[in-house]
């Protein structure tokens, strides 16, 4: 079994600190407080990836809101994305009527993030948007763009913040290049 300090033959470099992901998470916050002005919102976390993500930031918005979770994949094993995308866990409520705000990890290709935003446009919300802590628009396969990205990094393999490789490294408090 691996254990944290294994973790660190796998770091290349740290590319995205603690303090500067939480100096964009509270950016975003108040980004939300201002766009919905005390207006209620409904986050939707993209799971696993963006669970740490989600948690942060909605400690960081003022304004009253509910979290729904959904999961899909489009990483099966390693380090490359499939161009089968699969939805594992839906919403379990009505969204129609809400301002949502899909949360995401990370959007690569933008095939996994575009389904689920068609899948919830579909569903008659007030709003959607959709906020990401990672854009990589070199991978990018389909014509897809969040409205908030945190940080935008070039095309390598990352980890932490929630981000894994086979379910390791998540619990990084900062994102760095993963080295085999």
């Amino acid at each position: 079994m691996d254990t944290i300090s294994d973790y660190s033959l796998h770091i290349k470099n740290i590319i995205i600190t603690e303090q500067e992901i939480k100096e964009a998470v509270a950016r975003t916050g108040k980004l939300i407080d201002e766009m919905y002005d005390g207006t209620p919102i409904l986050l939707v976390s993209i799971l696993k990836g963006a669970f740490i993500f989600l948690a942060d930031l909605a400690r960081a918005v003022t304004v009253p809101c509910e979290i729904a979770f959904m999961a899909a994949k489009s990483y099966y094993s390693g380090t490359e994305s499939t161009e089968n995308v699969s939805v594992t866990l839906d919403i379990d409520r009505d969204i129609s009527g809400y301002n949502v705000i899909i949360v995401e990890d990370i959007i690569d290709t933008g095939r996994t993030l575009k389904k689920i935003a068609e899948m919830l446009r579909q569903r008659d919300p007030f709003s959607l948007k959709i906020i990401t802590l990672l854009d990589k628009p070199s991978r990018r396969a389909v014509d897809f763009s969040a409205d908030i990205s945190l940080f935008t990094i070039d095309d390598l393999f990352v980890i932490g913040y929630g981000l894994d490789l086979d379910e390791k490294f998540r619990n990084l408090p900062y994102i760095a290049e993963y080295q085999e």
